[in-house]
């Protein structure tokens, strides 16, 4: 395949570092977008400790619940690198709360960031996607965007908002060379799920029918389909990766 440009949003966290890496060894420049101090460095590190230097991947600054700081961004990523090709929205966070006890910031932050963004990156490369004739755009979802999850209404909001987004830009742009489509992971190895209380975690674990967590390479190998020439006839999909914790037609 030939070499593309691609923009991973969240690009230095767990599932997102993955995906930076299976796409970089698939040929592509890719971007890791990042807003913490210090998790590029990190980022940086663990790419050239696989063998990716300055010639297979950087860094790329900037709040993606910012419209304009967005529009910034991809600028100066176009300027730099060239136009993103593949766009994989991955920025995520979360701030659990039962409803009656979430407050308007909690639930703001996790919208702005988890749904907000997906608009505030995608609007700015899918322009120049749809006027050269090829694209692909990944959305990460969730299982709990499917499914629902206790203590989680902002975050399955957010997360079942990206799968009616994937639905209906897919629709606009197939025609253009463009795809659009989802990827719903149930519970992966990251630090996020690290976090989890112990006892916790062994709960969740033995509703998984596989007996275990996934891992992040497991949901890149997916996304890194989906960015394929191979994936052109698919399009407004959603590819759950859960280990069987929730099916459903």
């Amino acid at each position: 395949m030939e070499k593309k440009i691609a923009l991973v949003t969240g690009g230095v966290g767990g599932i997102g570092a993955a995906i930076c890496k299976r796409l970089a060894q698939q040929g592509h420049f890719v971007l890791a977008n990042w807003i913490i101090p210090g998790t590029e460095a990190k980022y940086l590190e663990k790419m050239a400790a696989a063998g990716f230097g300055s010639d297979a991947t950087a860094t790329a600054f900037g709040d993606v619940s910012s419209y304009e700081a967005m529009g910034e961004m991809t600028a100066t990523i176009a300027k730099d690198h060239g136009p993103v090709d593949i766009l994989v929205n991955c920025a995520g966070i979360t701030r659990d709360a039962t409803f009656r006890k979430m407050t308007p910031e909690q639930w703001r932050l996790v919208i702005d960031t988890n749904l907000n963004s997906v608009f505030n990156v995608t609007r700015h490369v899918v322009d120049g996607m749809c006027d050269r004739g090829w694209g692909r755009i990944v959305n990460i979802s969730s299982v709990n965007g499917i499914r629902g999850q206790f203590g989680q209404t902002n975050y399955s909001a957010a997360k079942a908002g990206i799968l009616g987004f994937t639905k209906a830009l897919a629709q606009e742009v197939i025609r253009k060379g463009v795809t659009v489509n989802a990827v719903s992971p149930g519970y992966v190895e990251t630090e996020m799920v690290a976090a989890i209380r112990e006892d916790v975690k062994q709960q969740i674990v033995a509703q998984i029918p596989a007996g275990r967590l996934g891992k992040p390479e497991e949901i890149a190998e997916m996304v890194n389909y989906l960015a394929s020439d191979g994936a052109a006839y698919i399009t407004g999909a959603n590819l759950s990766i859960n280990g069987g914790l929730h099916m459903y037609a």
